[in-house]
């Protein structure tokens, strides 16, 4: 492993300590503001009428894990001020929402069939970015906890790393 590696007590050096802290804030930094972000849209929505246009489950599994994450994708079309638009947001966070089963994630979408029209909900400040569901997303805020746990470990190595 080089210099600047981790290992089960964190980072070998004061650089790596430092990398893991800043990494660690910016994790934090942006699931706060998406958070933010998306109970902001959730509070200016306006209802628009939408039709579906596809439906499914994404899977994905992650480096040598066995596990398997599950996504539910939609893409639908609204109008909204006389123009037309297509979004693939079923929440209005950025950061998107896994499932441990492919029945969960199909269980988010399930009440909505292709060609079939819903309402979606636009944040007027961002009409391109449209969706299905005008409640937040946990997502953000697990993101912002990964990242205050590297802020954790990275400060408290890198104080380590300092005194000693």
């Amino acid at each position: 492993m080089s210099d600047g590696g981790l290992s089960i007590d964190g980072p070998k050096t004061l650089k790596g300590a430092v990398v893991m802290l800043l990494i660690g804030l910016a994790v934090t930094g942006y699931g706060a503001y998406d958070y933010t972000q998306q109970s902001d849209a959730v509070a200016d929505a306006v209802e628009v009428d939408a039709e579906i246009a596809a439906l499914d489950v994404e899977s994905s599994s992650s480096g040598s894990s066995t596990s398997v994450d599950y996504r539910p994708t939609v893409r639908f079309t609204y109008e909204y001020e006389g123009n037309t638009y297509e979004s693939t947001n079923v929440f209005p966070a950025a950061i998107t929402s896994n499932y441990d089963t492919e029945s969960a994630a199909r269980e988010v979408i399930g009440e909505y069939a292709v060609g079939e029209s819903t309402t979606a909900y636009v944040d007027p400040a961002d009409p391109d970015g449209a969706f299905l569901k005008a409640q937040t997303s946990n997502a953000p805020l697990i993101a912002a906890a990964l990242g205050v746990v590297f802020v954790l470990g990275g400060g408290a190595s890198a104080v380590r790393r300092i005194l000693g």
